[in-house]
């Protein structure tokens, strides 16, 4: 208002000097400022009373790259709006809009290309004369917040040679059966009859009982290492990789994830309920905290460990795993062929310690 204030300042200065030195040429300019500074800044401040501005979102989370819809309503009080424009940090522009309105509305699409949580500042409602004398500034209230979660894609197996075609025209991506033996036992009170080997009992080795691997043991296990990346786009690409891996071995057989600073794999069904939590733990995940790799040793099923730079072995412990390893880095291995394709990055087998398995849970 300090524009509108100065000019009507200057009217009654210039009334002032036309009284005291009886020029009457200057009371008609004198009167004209006094008028257009005080009717302007009384006409935006009685316009912006009682007005509102609101944002509405479609959707609290979204993936990166899908358009999130936002809708931007304003409200007058007790007079139309003057003119002015709608200031939103989500616009590359303010959007004006003509004076004399009770509602204005804006409905947009934006995208992020990145994951993570995103605070949105309010909106704001500018009103403004048309001389740029006056300006009234209506903040919303509140602070939106947005979780962008991590774009899942397609996995590309290519072991056995040849171009890189879907996993999901080929063989499925799982590691050996859900159920595997693990040789025998003493048979144990309480245990089921059905466990009970009979061929064993029938040649005199007493009662002894099937030792069955855990069905959550031989199931993929993927293991997420974001330290180091070599940039932004690397750690991000990395945590594409491991979420498109884990909902792609989950549809088929389920699996585990062991994300960073966790003890303990989480458990991803068939039926993918606990897919949800684990998308919005790996939209959070940053470079400062590694993953805890004892949770991975000595597992029956396949291991992927998804690093977010390059290396050209797995840490130790991981590379002798009975299910076999593979490596999943941004980067290619000199002298190496790739046995899968995602998200911009490669998977190496690691060692030939459960390779035969580890073929097989790849190419089917």
């Amino acid at each position: 208002m300090r524009s509108a204030l100065g000019c009507a300042a200057l009217g009654v200065l210039l009334l002032a000097v036309a009284g005291t030195f009886d020029a009457e040429p200057l009371y008609v300019t004198g009167s004209a400022l006094a008028l257009l500074g005080l009717g302007a800044a009384a006409w935006i401040r009685a316009g912006a009373w009682g007005a509102e501005i609101h944002r509405e979102l479609t959707a609290r989370s979204v993936l990166e790259e899908q358009p999130l819809g936002v809708r931007i309503s304003v409200t007058s009080g007790r007079l139309p709006l003057p003119p002015g424009w709608i200031d939103e940090p989500l616009l590359p522009e303010p959007v004006r809009f003509q004076a004399g309105r009770r509602q204005a509305r804006v409905r947009v699409e934006v995208t992020f290309g990145r994951r993570g949580r995103r605070r949105l500042a309010p909106p704001a409602l500018v009103l403004r004369d048309p001389f740029g004398l006056a300006q009234s500034v209506v903040s919303g209230t509140g602070t939106d917040e947005v979780l962008v979660l991590p774009r899942l894609y397609p996995v590309n197996a290519t072991a056995g040679g040849g171009d890189a075609t879907p996993a999901h025209a080929r063989a499925a991506l799982i590691a050996a059966a859900e159920t595997e033996l693990d040789g025998l036992r003493e048979h144990r009170p309480g245990s089921p009859a059905s466990r009970i080997h009979w061929p064993a009992v029938a040649r005199g080795h007493g009662l002894m009982e099937r030792k069955l691997i855990s069905e959550a043991d031989s199931r993929p296990l993927v293991v997420v290492d974001p330290r180091a990346p070599s940039s932004q786009d690397a750690l991000d690409g990395a945590v594409r990789a491991a979420a498109s891996l884990c909902v792609h071995f989950a549809r088929r057989s389920g699996c585990s994830l062991l994300l960073p600073g966790d003890r303990r794999a989480h458990v991803i069904e068939k039926d993918l309920v606990a897919w949800p939590a684990a998308h919005v733990r790996l939209a959070l995940i940053d470079e400062s905290t590694g993953p805890s790799l004892v949770a991975a040793q000595n597992r029956r099923g396949l291991v992927v460990l998804v690093a977010a730079r390059p290396l050209d072995r797995p840490p130790r412990g991981l590379g002798r795993t009975p299910g076999g390893c593979i490596l999943v880095i941004p980067a290619a291995l000199p002298n190496r062929r790739p046995v899968l394709e995602v998200a911009g990055s490669q998977g190496f087998l690691t060692t030939r310690s459960g390779a035969a398995a580890a073929m097989e849970a790849v190419a089917g």
